[in-house]
């Protein structure tokens, strides 16, 4: 028997109980603290099905796990939209050091916001389609299918 399964084993029922209402607290404070129109999706009934879930410490670990892989993505793709803003930054500094004439400068200046506005309208949205590509992953991962598991 794996450890954790040992250690499962010798809570009592009401440690067990009292495990329960913890996790299913920690998990309401987590659903409160999202935006209405998601917090309508999670009833009582889900979050009292993940406690107990989570009371197996396989499960636990491997939420622990994906939650550590979400993490690192999103800190990437933050830095790939941070790497755009940057090179636009210096793409407008560099109009200002090219260009003596004002209004030629202003010209280009506004035509260029106009450009990184778009860009970065297009890269917003591929950091988005990125993320859905890997939740899609996750949610029809053929482990996870078995009980419709989605993240």
């Amino acid at each position: 028997m794996a450890e954790g399964d040992e250690q499962q084993q010798e809570l009592t029922p009401v440690d067990l109980q009292k495990k329960v209402y913890f996790l299913l607290e920690q998990l309401q404070e987590m659903a409160s603290s999202l935006p209405l129109k998601y917090q309508q999706r999670l009833p009582c009934e889900l979050l009292s099905g993940l406690a107990n879930c989570l009371l197996n410490d396989t499960i636990f670990e491997i939420v622990k796990g994906l939650m550590e892989i979400q993490h690192v993505t999103e800190k990437h793709l933050y830095q790939q939209r941070l790497q755009v803003l940057h090179r636009h930054k210096m793409e407008l500094q560099e109009i200002t050091t090219q260009t003596t004439d004002e209004t030629i400068r202003n010209a280009q200046r506004l035509l260029l916001i106009r450009k990184h506005r778009e860009e970065m309208k297009q890269t917003d949205m591929k950091l988005v389609l990125q993320l859905d590509q890997k939740h899609w992953t996750i949610v029809h991962d053929p482990i996870c299918d078995k009980r419709k598991i989605k993240i």
